[in-house]
């Protein structure tokens, strides 16, 4: 099914008893139960079902479900952010004494979230001199627990080779977690070249109207928890405020995508709202067309730029002396869209805190 599809459809039906070809807003806490036994069902993880809307809500599943079919995931969690969307995508591999490797090209909150918040949970975040896979390989160790990047860093524009990413943490018993903000999945699917999981900011060119904030993560289905019980014990072991349940018995595929649900976000309690899952829904109906406009758009800025006599260099990934030109076309060429751009455009005899900093996709 094409992207366009997807994206409208995925994830609902209209409802029996109504018939409405809008996904309806499920404003509410609580669900009622068949009986006792089914309730008892429901919050053991036994059986599937809405059963308290901190852990799911049926307007919020039409969005995973939708999310994670544009991306080719086998689940996926929507929250109230894409930071929280990152902190439980992380904090559900990490432990204390643990590290995560990542690229030096990071979104700023990101690279707080790494160096501080995470520090004080006993998690290191080890920061390569490059993007790289080399450089990358180099700091991973016994204590490892993902290998993290932006599929098109933000603001820095760097387009990382993700393929060649999930080879090195592949190789070394890891998954990959990669933010594909920037690109969506219209322009670009991680899980294609060997992310594991995949995290979004909604809030950005999924949403696409400015109005609501939002997170998601994706499971690709792929990480084998189970060939790795020392380094990720948490998807392998009893888990105690479930009666014993073990992850990776009880979900397979998805115990990563299961665990951040009913251990994760049902404690901490990040939750999207129904109303905002509605209006997330709206933008992502229309994310493959304003994502080619981008593309187009950012072309013709970027080629302007460049001819402009005021202007001493353009940053731009679609030009053929850009270094990530031969990434980007292998990437983000495979869709309609075929580009990612971040331009940083300076005006010559002006001083640097008045350069002209704009930011493009294409």
């Amino acid at each position: 099914m094409e992207q366009e599809t997807l994206a409208i459809h995925a994830g609902y039906t209209p409802e029996k008893s109504t018939h409405a070809v809008a996904v309806p807003v499920y404003q509410t806490v609580a669900y009622a139960f068949d009986s006792a036994d089914h309730g008892a069902a429901l919050f053991n993880l036994e059986t599937e079902g809405f059963r308290y809307s901190r852990i799911s809500n049926p307007t919020t599943a039409v969005l995973e479900t939708r999310v994670a079919a544009l991306e080719g995931g086998v689940g996926a969690l929507c929250v109230a952010s894409g930071q929280a969307a990152l902190h439980y995508a992380l904090l559900n591999l990490v432990d204390a004494g643990s590290n995560i490797v990542t690229v030096p090209q990071l979104y700023g909150t990101t690279h707080t979230l790494l160096t501080y918040l995470l520090r004080d949970f006993g998690v290191e975040a080890r920061f390569a001199t490059s993007d790289h896979a080399e450089a990358i390989e180099g700091l991973i160790d016994a204590n490892t627990r993902a290998v993290f990047c932006e599929s098109v860093g933000n603001p820095a524009g760097n387009v990382c080779d993700v393929e060649a990413l999930a080879q090195v943490a592949h190789r070394h018993g890891v998954p990959l977690v990669v933010d594909n903000t920037v690109a969506t999945p219209i322009l670009f699917r991680p899980i294609a070249f060997g992310a594991d999981i995949v995290v979004h900011s909604l809030t950005k060119f999924m949403g696409g109207h400015g109005t609501t904030l939002g997170g998601a993560i994706v499971d690709s289905g792929h990480f084998p928890w189970a060939d790795h019980p020392d380094r990720f014990p948490r998807f392998n072991q009893p888990e105690p405020s479930y009666h014993g349940l073990v992850y990776t018995e009880r979900f397979g595929r998805q115990a990563y995508i299961e665990r951040a649900r009913s251990y994760l976000q049902r404690i901490t309690g990040a939750v999207l709202s129904p109303l905002s899952s509605f209006l997330l829904l709206q933008g992502v109906e229309t994310v493959a067309l304003r994502m080619e406009r981008h593309v187009a758009n950012a072309r013709i800025v970027a080629e302007h730029l460049r001819a402009h006599p005021k202007v001493a260099w353009v940053n731009y990934a679609g030009f053929e002396d850009n270094p990530y030109y031969a990434l980007t076309q292998k990437y983000l060429n495979g869709n309609a869209c075929s580009l990612i751009t971040f331009g940083i455009n300076r005006l010559r005899k002006k001083p640097a805190t008045n350069a002209l900093h704009a930011i493009f996709a294409s």
